[in-house]
């Protein structure tokens, strides 16, 4: 069995839905801690489910973060999840876990990411942009921002009426699916590996 840490930033739907699949025995894996870089309604949900939690003010921590957060996951987690966490990761931790970081995204990469392209500022985007189609990724954490290898991809057709809160729920729904899944890939290739 897989241990994971859940990196979060905001209310933790998605790290709701891999515990649900941790609980349905859907993916073999099961959280052991989870990290946010600012107070959080994801950590009630974490404390809840009686998981390890970490509060890690950003701000605070400036460029220290990811080391403090290295200290914390390594050797307790094989693998990091990020679900809604919006610090980026550098240093230590990303040659420690290298192809053990997923992230999710609220769009489809190389579309809408980068540096300031998170949350709504991403359906804002598809919407300015005209897209008909949008959804979300999973891929791997690199030295870049949304620039790791892809894992896998969800889709969500855009409506012509379709405002920032339709397009969100829409994705959201996707994401919730597209995370368990590529845990479950990550199971695949790291089994016997261990």
């Amino acid at each position: 069995m897989f241990k994971i840490a859940v990196l979060i930033s905001g209310s933790g739907t998605n790290l709701e839905a891999i515990l649900n699949a941790v609980e349905k025995k859907e993916i073999k894996s099961r959280v052991v801690l989870v990290v946010a870089d600012r107070e959080c309604y994801g950590i009630e949900r974490a404390n809840k489910r009686g998981i390890e939690t970490h509060i890690l003010d950003r701000k605070a921590y400036r460029d220290d973060l990811s080391d403090k957060i290295y200290e914390i996951v390594k050797k307790r987690a094989d693998f990091i999840v990020l679900a809604g966490f919006l610090s980026i990761l550098k240093g230590d931790i990303l040659k420690e876990y290298k192809d053990r970081i997923i992230n999710l995204h609220p769009s489809l990469l190389p579309k809408f990411g980068g540096v300031g392209m998170y949350g709504d500022n991403v359906h804002r985007a598809v919407l300015d942009n005209r897209e008909e189609i949008t959804g979300c990724t999973v891929h791997f954490v690199d030295e870049g921002v949304d620039t790791g290898r892809i894992i896998l991809q969800r889709t969500v057709a855009v409506d012509y009426e379709d405002k920032i809160e339709d397009i969100k729920r829409k994705v959201q729904r996707e994401e919730h699916i597209a995370i368990v899944e590529a845990i479950k890939k990550l199971e695949v290739a790291y089994e016997g590996v261990n």
